[in-house]
């Protein structure tokens, strides 16, 4: 796997070298997020100015609640009285005039709370726009395995993409072999081959391994294909799981045996 960085700015942090063993997820590096914070800081800032006139707003809607609910209890108070035919009209009248205008207030005062919650809300994307970059300048391994290429330095200037390290997974290796036309038919996927690598000059090592591929496609195909023997001379591509008991390298030739009912 090639790990590019994610963010733009200065390496501040490496802590890793060839040939280091890593777990995924292990932090490996940092770069320069000073500019990121003093951008949340700022926003932060902004978000709790905002949400200061939210309680400015919910205050004075508070008031105005409180208004009618005096009024409300006067209103009720007066229509009972002229119900008994001791009260006086206008003063009703003039108790539903200040609700209705209450009324229209606490309408005006909702209007304004929307726009408020809107910016809050805003504010709140773009703060978790750059805890996102934050994170993303946090360089971590992807998986579990052995570091084989470094092609960066604490100090230097890194952008997005930019490759940083090659780290590959060696427990598991995979043979890449090919077989002809002829042997296709006894390749399928899954299938358990034995794997030889060499030992020294005469000798040979073995791993069991598994079948996990079989390419559709000839990787070499003859020009006129006409003949069976033609056809069985077609190179096909398969690969083949091995679990690495140390003794395999990247790049080191193998040889695949396979295996069937009778014999090896």
């Amino acid at each position: 796997i090639l790990v590019s960085s994610e963010s733009t700015g200065k390496i501040l942090e490496l802590n890793f070298q060839e040939g280091d063993e890593l777990k995924a997820g292990q932090v490996i590096g940092l770069i320069d997020t000073i500019q990121l914070h003093l951008k949340a800081v700022q926003l932060a800032a902004s978000k709790k100015a905002i949400a200061s006139k939210n309680g400015s707003i919910a205050a004075q809607m508070n008031v105005l609640l409180e208004q009618k609910k005096v009024l409300s209890k006067e209103q009720k108070r007066v229509e009972r009285l002229l119900k008994q035919n001791i009260g006086i009209q206008k003063q009703l009248d003039d108790i539903n005039g200040q609700l209705a205008v209450l009324e229209q207030q606490v309408k005006s005062i909702e209007t304004q709370h929307a726009p408020v919650v809107s910016e809050i809300r805003a504010l709140d994307a773009q703060l978790d726009q750059i805890n996102d970059q934050i994170s993303r300048s946090i360089i971590r391994s992807p998986i579990d395995g052995t570091i084989l290429n470094k092609y960066i330095e604490s100090g230097e200037l890194t952008t997005v993409g930019k490759p940083i390290l090659k780290i590959a997974n060696l427990q598991h290796m995979i043979l890449r072999a090919f077989i002809s036309g002829n042997q296709l038919s006894q390749f399928k996927i899954g299938d358990s081959v034995t794997v030889l690598f060499d030992k020294n000059k005469d000798e040979y090592s073995s791993l069991p391994g598994k079948v996990t591929w079989v390419s559709s496609n000839a990787e070499f195909t003859p020009k006129t294909i006409q003949t069976k023997e033609d056809r069985v001379n077609m190179v096909y591509a398969v690969k083949v799981v091995v679990k690495n008991n140390g003794q395999i390298k990247i790049g080191m030739p193998g040889e695949v045996r396979l295996k069937n009912k009778k014999k090896e």
